[in-house]
């Protein structure tokens, strides 16, 4: 069996991909996988990282704001489509899977075109402009959140919740022991800043604002700066020189990093909530404002309005981010309830749940 998965740009769809690949080959070990991403983006070193074969497209995303740039957008566009062809051509899937990402637009509608089963899977509560354009001959739809059928036709929807890195859950150590093992005080309360793999500059200003605050108070914090912002946020960290606080570009143990912590402060990417979900952690989301229909705002309130996380605005960031962690490291019971709340909103298992879906497919063709 042969299955093709397209899409990228981000970890948050890069991350998906590699958890649905790494589910069919536990299923079964001589399924071939090929992914189709993006020339130049993460998902061309990310990929092969995860010990997978990649092709490039040159397709780029339409500029919105700079409309008259797109006619280059067009001519790459033009070009991935008739690359998307002759991979198909070559490739030959049973199945072809897209994980978002403009991306898989051109390698989906290619498959669609020539008969191939398509399955498109959705992580955000808001959906994106090329899933909602592939949806429409798409014979299989995996969502996470309720009410996607006002993006995509219901009868092709199934709900799946979004894969994750199987290693999330993977550590069994008690909060002291997850503390120790990173290198912190276990007796002091471990705040967790994450702004995603490239950072968040609004995230990581607020933390330089308020970490020698919350340092005094008695916590301690892990703050993954993301490499674009490493250099400065190291600076910070030396000047501040204080022994509980950690500023590092990426977080390689995010098992640990989620046991130990007291309080997450993180964007509000849907990977980054799914795994928030699993494993329980109390979360102060913080949603970009620079992301397509302003999606990570809608999958921050699908957690805010279930008193599943508490939610600052970015623009509101610098000023309340210190406060808003402050409390909640001083409120337990508050800390409890968005513990339960947020771990009842998870779904186990996802990718084992996607593989069955294109099983389905498989075996239906």
């Amino acid at each position: 069996m042969k299955v093709l998965i397209s899409g990228g740009g981000t970890g948050g769809h890069i991350f998906p991909a590699v958890a649905i690949a790494n589910a069919l080959k536990r299923r079964d070990s001589d399924i071939r996988i090929l992914f189709v991403g993006a020339e130049g983006r993460m998902e061309m070193e990310r990929v092969p990282a995860a010990g997978y074969e990649i092709v490039g497209l040159p397709v780029a995303g339409f500029d919105r704001k700079r409309l008259w740039r797109n006619f280059g957008v067009l001519v790459k566009l033009y070009r991935s489509m008739r690359r998307a062809k002759k991979v198909l051509c070559d490739f030959n899937p049973d199945v072809a899977v897209g994980v978002g990402g403009y991306a898989s637009g051109p390698m989906l509608k290619e498959a669609q075109k020539n008969g191939i089963p398509t399955l498109i899977q959705e992580q955000n509560s808001y959906a994106g402009v090329t899933n909602k354009l592939l949806a429409a001959k798409a014979d299989r739809i995996c969502v996470a959140y309720d009410g996607m059928e006002r993006f995509f036709p219901a009868a092709h929807i199934v709900k799946t919740g979004n894969p994750v890195r199987k290693d999330i859950t993977a550590s069994q150590l008690s909060r002291e022991d997850a503390k120790r093992e990173l290198g912190f005080n276990p007796n002091r309360p471990l705040v967790l800043v994450v702004g995603g793999s490239l950072g968040a500059r609004t995230i990581n200003d607020s933390m330089k604002e308020a970490a020698p605050a919350l340092l005094q108070s008695g916590a301690a914090i892990l703050w993954q700066t993301g490499k674009n912002y490493a250099e400065e946020c190291q600076a910070t960290e030396k000047k501040i020189n204080d022994p509980n606080l950690k500023a590092v570009p990426f977080v390689s143990r995010m098992d640990l990093a989620y046991r130990a912590a007291d309080v997450v402060v993180s964007r509000a990417g849907a990977s980054t909530i799914s795994e928030i979900q699993l494993v329980g952690a109390p979360a102060i989301l913080v949603p970009s404002p620079n992301v397509a229909e302003d999606h990570q705002r809608k999958n921050a309130e699908a957690l805010s309005s279930r008193d599943a996380a508490v939610m600052i605005f970015d623009r509101d960031c610098k000023e309340q981010l210190r406060d808003a962690v402050t409390a909640l490291l001083r409120d337990k019971k508050q800390r409890d309830t968005l513990s339960a709340n947020v771990r009842s909103m998870a779904m186990e298992n996802s990718d084992e749940r996607i593989v069955d879906e294109i099983m389905k497919l498989i075996n239906d063709k």
